[in-house]
């Protein structure tokens, strides 16, 4: 996914809810939080998201320009409308977003170490690839990583498994680093 892609994505969203900022929780969120992104991150062509104060319109969204929609069938990407218990992110990640203005439209990111440990949680090999990829660049620190990952509910998440993931992620990034 590019910039505009995103951008196109976000306006057809607010056309859709009739809602003006939403928050995206997906791996594309990196094209706003950012610069000099690696390829290897922009592949996914789904931009995760919600509107930010009513996700209960997130339906609307996934029906509209979601996977295997018209949208997505003419532009080659789509939405996936989500809600906010779809990317498991530490308790306190909203005092690290970032917002972004495009045009009148808002769009609420979280800061990329939580976006990192949504992508620890969820485990998929393609979540492997992205967490891989942001540790082989320098875009995170595995510190901080694991930080943000041992701050979830451990009744809820089972944390000792999911730093041990990160730390396997960091140890394949230094056996083979890429330049940056």
């Amino acid at each position: 996914m590019q910039l505009s892609e995103l951008e196109h994505v976000l306006r057809a969203a607010a056309e859709i809810t009739k809602e003006t900022s939403f928050v995206i929780v997906g791996s594309q969120a990196i094209l706003l939080i950012a610069r000099d992104v690696p390829p290897a991150l922009l592949v996914s062509t789904e931009l995760d998201l919600y509107p930010a104060m009513h996700p209960e319109k997130a339906d609307l969204i996934d029906g509209a320009i979601g996977a295997l929609s018209m949208f997505h069938d003419t532009y080659g990407f789509h939405a996936d409308g989500v809600s906010p218990e779809t990317a498991v992110m530490p308790p306190d990640w909203q005092d690290r977003q970032t917002l972004h203005y495009l045009g009148k439209l808002t769009a609420i990111c979280p800061e990329l170490h939580d976006l990192a440990v949504s992508k620890c949680v969820a485990g998929r090999d393609k979540d492997a690839d992205y967490v891989r990829t942001l540790l082989a660049h320098g875009l995170i620190d595995l510190a901080t990583l694991l930080e943000r990952i041992r701050s979830l509910d451990g009744v809820r998440y089972p944390v000792p498994h999911v730093v041990a993931w990160a730390e396997r992620r960091a140890l394949e990034a230094s056996q083979h680093p890429t330049s940056p």
